[in-house]
């Protein structure tokens, strides 16, 4: 079972989710792939993903964390919190630090809905920070180095023992994410990364 979770100011519309559950839909999995609107506030974000992993192993099923930016940030403490294995997509590292000149109101950029992020917000971020990571196994990074947004080499140093895909150039779109559908659909257990 793969658990998307989106950046900020991002959506389940957004380019990667889609394109991961169009995948999912098309080898037959359309019911091992979550991926929720996650509410402005961290804590609420946590307790939504929380949820759903509990509802998933009560039937019986592993989750695996898929997420991207903001999402890597809340993948990696759900990973550890957890005990799950966690994709991260050109993660927020430091996610209260790079969030503070977003204080304020913001647009979705996939809904259009305006939402109103607050120092509260932030502090809610540093309260799930994951300072070192217990077991580099559990973790798989994607980044490139063109990266907008966020500088890569936090990502690589964050999760030094992991495995690591550094790619040359691309965005934080993460420019390449369809050569790589199959093998997170792997990664999470799915079956084989060359259907």
């Amino acid at each position: 079972m793969i658990l998307y979770l989106h950046g900020f100011r991002s959506a389940p519309a957004s380019i990667k989710a889609r394109a991961l559950k169009a995948r999912m839909v098309e080898r037959g999995l359309a019911e091992r792939f979550w991926c929720a609107q996650l509410p402005v506030s961290p804590r609420a974000a946590i307790a939504l993903a929380e949820t759903e992993i509990a509802r998933i192993r009560a039937a019986g099923l592993e989750p695996t964390v898929v997420g991207s930016s903001l999402g890597g940030y809340y993948a990696t403490w759900l990973a550890e919190r957890h005990d799950l294995r966690a994709v991260l997509i050109n993660p927020a590292v430091v996610a209260p630090l790079s969030l503070e000149a977003y204080v304020g109101v913001q647009d979705n950029l996939y809904t259009g809905e305006r939402f109103e992020f607050t120092r509260g917000h932030i502090d809610e971020l540093r309260a799930i920070e994951v300072p070192t990571i217990t077991r580099p196994e559990r973790f798989w990074l994607l980044v490139e180095t063109g990266d907008e947004v966020l500088d890569y080499r936090h990502a690589v140093q964050k999760y030094a023992g992991a495995r690591q895909t550094v790619l040359e150039g691309g965005d934080h779109g993460f420019s390449r994410w369809n050569d790589y559908l199959d093998e997170v659909i792997a990664y999470a257990g799915l079956g084989d990364p060359h259907p």
